[in-house]
């Protein structure tokens, strides 16, 4: 097996860089290894892209969600029939899409041991479409309250896979709300709400259950909306998103669809996978069993 290796050495605030001769070394025992090691946002992006794949059975993302959207995009600028498996080794913060194989952040040596037993699964594939281009995701994208959540946890981030939490819950506190208007395969929504999301996998952050009856190989998104709601009623909802039981309050709409129209307001920012790429109006759609992982 010949793997190409995409490290972010700065991952989980530049803890994942220790990680990688162990990495290395376990991935050495039943491969051949050609590395490369990100230096900044957008380098996974374009290397990948730029890489000759033909010779290799895997593409590896070694780092956090950020990591796996980029290496995702970096293979996406290849046509279908030369994109390779794609392989996940968790080390970053949240590793939000790799809860749904199983890995928890830091089961590396795991993610590892998925790829070295080959077995391969094909997988649904978000793609956003927006004013200014187009983008492919795995986990989740969202806007309004995960948009402003991650921006406060990016200060946060010396607090490790709870600056996320906290930030969220601070953001939620505000009560900031948008005037959504959605379209998901078809059907029209308007609805002051304090956020969107429309989910591959289940998990968005380090342990939200978000979508918990997602499932990345069904052909569909699931949309999860919370609408306005009393700081009361926001308190008592905020645990329960631990454990996906947010599902069950009058004030979150769910749906499952293969096309959602994010319509308004215009010029909301939009988050993909722990990134921030795009503004509303989009289109979101899923691509079923488009891509090949290691599973």
């Amino acid at each position: 097996m010949k793997l190409l290796l995409v490290f972010n050495p700065h991952a989980a605030v530049g803890r994942a860089a220790r990680l990688l001769p162990a990495l290395r070394t376990a991935l050495e025992r039943f491969a051949r290894l050609e590395i490369v090691a990100t230096r900044a946002g957008g380098d996974a992006v374009e290397r990948v892209a730029r890489a000759d794949l033909a010779g290799f059975d895997g593409l590896i993302a070694a780092g956090g969600d950020g990591t796996l959207f980029e290496v995702l995009n970096g293979l996406y600028a290849h046509s279908a029939d030369r994109r390779i498996p794609l392989g996940v080794v968790p080390v970053g913060t949240g590793n939000a899409f790799a809860r749904d194989l199983g890995l928890r952040p830091g089961d590396w040596e795991k993610g590892v041991g998925i790829v070295r037993a080959g077995r391969q699964r094909r997988v649904d594939v978000g793609r956003v479409t927006h004013a200014d281009g187009a983008y492919h995701f795995l986990n989740i994208v969202g806007a309004g309250l995960p948009v402003d959540a991650m921006r406060t946890a990016e200060r946060l981030k010396f607090l490790g896979q709870s600056a996320y939490s906290l930030a969220a819950l601070w953001r939620a506190m505000r009560l900031q709300s948008y005037p959504l208007r959605v379209e998901i395969d078809g059907e029209a929504i308007e609805q002051e709400a304090l956020f969107v999301e429309v989910s591959n996998s289940r998990y968005t952050g380090t342990s939200f259950l978000m979508a918990p009856g997602a499932e990345f190989d069904d052909g569909l998104l699931d949309v999860t909306v919370l609408r306005r709601l009393s700081r009361r009623r926001l308190l008592r909802l905020f645990p329960t998103i631990y454990h996906g039981r947010h599902v069950e309050y009058a004030e979150v709409l769910t749906r499952r669809a293969q096309c959602v129209r994010l319509l308004a307001p215009p010029g909301l920012q939009l988050a993909p996978d722990g990134e921030f790429c795009g503004t509303l109006p989009a289109t979101v759609e899923c691509l079923p069993g488009d891509l090949a992982i290691f599973a």
